[in-house]
């Protein structure tokens, strides 16, 4: 299935009738004889249970955007450890459900078979990296530090931040998801996703980066959420060596983003940010 056949099978969006108050405003139903009185039609992003199997088995159902959905599944088993590489995902098939969409994933079979050891079940929510993990170990999985030396310039940072709302046509429609942006060194902003999940956005990206054949060694990531211990594990597992966030981070987010080699920038707007960690990959 293409891209363009799951879209219309499962929008991302869809127009749902609405009423709005305020001061000095109707009350809610609208009274008859106003000019609201039916409501008005408004679009809202949509969210789908979308199951993934490997090889034939269960593994997780995460809540998502209904689109870009062979990125997701390819960005997804590499940020999740599923496959190394992205030679090792031999393909995925978008199956449309009555009620959600099933990715139907091939993987080489050694990694099939390590995948079973693991007896990982997720039943994720909206937006949840970590849902159904059942040991710390494996929430708190080792990744190696980056050894590239990558650096980036203040001035690209500023760059990709001013143009990161723009990129976002379902957000601006809806309000309701979050975008995850690879920008080069220059800030010019290359690939983006968006998702009701911020954790699905980054998948995406990274599965995106992956078919489009982009080092993600090359520029940065830039995300719309706080950004959380999974954030910078998913960013450091790409192999992308800064994270920009536009909000808050976490104090384990930091404390991993040290231990990586991963420069962490919060609070990104309005022409100024914050370092939290890797100071050394940022130019004035």
């Amino acid at each position: 299935m293409t891209r363009d056949d799951a879209a219309a099978l499962h929008p991302a969006t869809r127009r749902v009738v609405a009423h709005r108050h305020g001061p000095g405003g109707p009350p809610c139903p609208v009274s008859q004889g106003t000019s609201d009185a039916a409501g008005h039609s408004e679009t809202v992003a949509e969210e789908t249970p979308v199951a993934i199997t490997y090889n034939g088995h269960s593994f997780a159902v995460m809540m998502a955007s209904p689109s870009d959905l062979t990125d997701f599944a390819l960005g997804f088993s590499l940020s999740e450890g599923v496959v190394e590489s992205a030679e090792e995902f031999l393909g995925v098939e978008v199956v449309p459900l009555k009620r959600g969409v099933e990715l139907v994933v091939r993987i080489v079979e050694s990694r099939a078979l390590a995948l079973r050891a693991r007896h990982r079940a997720l039943a994720g929510r909206t937006g949840c990296g970590l849902c159904g993990v059942d040991s710390i170990a494996e929430a708190m999985r080792p990744i190696p530090r980056l050894t590239v030396e990558t650096r980036i310039s203040a001035a690209a940072i500023d760059r990709a931040v001013a143009a990161f709302p723009a990129e976002q046509p379902l957000n601006r429609r809806t309000g309701a998801t979050h975008a995850a942006a690879f920008a080069d060194l220059s800030g010019a902003i290359r690939l983006l996703r968006e998702d009701v999940g911020r954790h699905n956005a980054l998948d995406k990206l990274i599965g995106g980066l992956a078919v489009g054949g982009i080092d993600p060694a090359s520029g940065f990531i830039v995300v719309s959420s706080r950004c959380s211990y999974e954030m910078v594990h998913k960013t450091a597992s790409a192999g992308a060596p800064l994270v920009t966030s536009v909000s808050a981070p976490t104090g384990l987010a930091v404390e991993l983003a040290e231990k990586v080699g991963v420069a962490l920038v919060a609070f990104a707007r309005d022409g100024r940010f914050t370092v939290y960690a890797g100071c050394e990959r940022i130019t004035e």
